[in-house]
């Protein structure tokens, strides 16, 4: 396996993370999951937007450019002999010293790797998740390393023999899944839950805005059960959704 860390391709064996670092003891990252196709990511300004908002709440350092990392992920699918391909970028602040407070001058740790693209899933299966999200955390608009949230409700939807956990809200709303937004069609129209209620800001989400075939609305979950369709929808995926909770769906359309 190989990987880019830090500027340069190396082989997963030699492959070094400082023990110090604070996205290991910490979480204290962020990462984007990118999809490439044809050799490259069709979508990288927006990811790389993205990740700068993101490390810039964080107060980290983003330690190269949109074209360096352009140049990165094509040196690395190369190698690793990869045109379509899913992608993750890690960014951490970097080793620190013991305790929360960040170093003054960090030292950022930078990790890409890449891998097949999944073949195309059918339809899913949702049950509503105790795990909530939490709308007025900044973490939530960001795509942290800290993923528990997201890693027991998914926990939760396996004991429960379904695909995916649906996360409501602490007012009660819908927000998305555990890795994707959700897109709901109602009266004729598709809408998405506002970032305000809790959403990620995903970059299909924001692509399909832009085209204008979504519009943002907060959700009730009895809007989402009279819903004509749901699905969801990451940088990876657009699937239906078949049913909510053992209750079926009445359409498999997507936007």
């Amino acid at each position: 396996m190989t990987v880019w860390l830090n500027g340069a391709l190396r082989s997963a064996g030699e492959a070094r993370i400082d023990p110090a670092d604070r996205g290991f003891l910490l979480g204290d990252g962020l990462f984007e999951t990118m999809a490439a196709h044809a050799g490259a990511v069709p979508e990288l300004a927006r990811h790389y937007v993205r990740l700068c908002a993101g490390a810039a709440l964080l107060r980290i350092p983003v330690p190269l450019t949109r074209e360096e990392l352009a140049v990165a992920i094509h040196d690395l699918l190369a190698a690793k002999g990869l045109v379509d391909a899913a992608l993750r970028l890690t960014l951490t602040r970097g080793p620190g010293p013991r305790g929360l407070l960040p170093p003054s001058g960090p030292n950022p740790t930078l990790l890409l790797t890449a891998a097949p693209l999944p073949p195309p899933g059918g339809p899913l299966r949702l049950v509503t998740s105790r795990i909530r999200r939490d709308e007025d955390s900044p973490l939530s608009a960001i795509k942290s390393l800290n993923y528990l949230p997201g890693v027991l409700a998914r926990i939760e939807a396996a004991e429960r023999e379904a695909d995916d956990a649906l996360l409501l809200n602490r007012a009660g709303r819908v927000a998305e899944t555990s890795i994707a937004n959700l897109f709901v069609r109602l009266h004729g129209e598709w809408i998405t839950p506002p970032v305000s209620e809790g959403a990620l800001p995903g970059i299909r989400r924001a692509c399909l805005l832009d085209a204008g075939k979504l519009r943002e609305a907060a959700i009730t979950v009895e809007e989402l059960r009279q819903a004509e369709a749901v699905c969801a929808g990451n940088a990876l995926s657009l699937r239906p959704i078949a049913s909510i909770d053992g209750y079926s769906l009445p359409s498999l359309n997507t936007p």
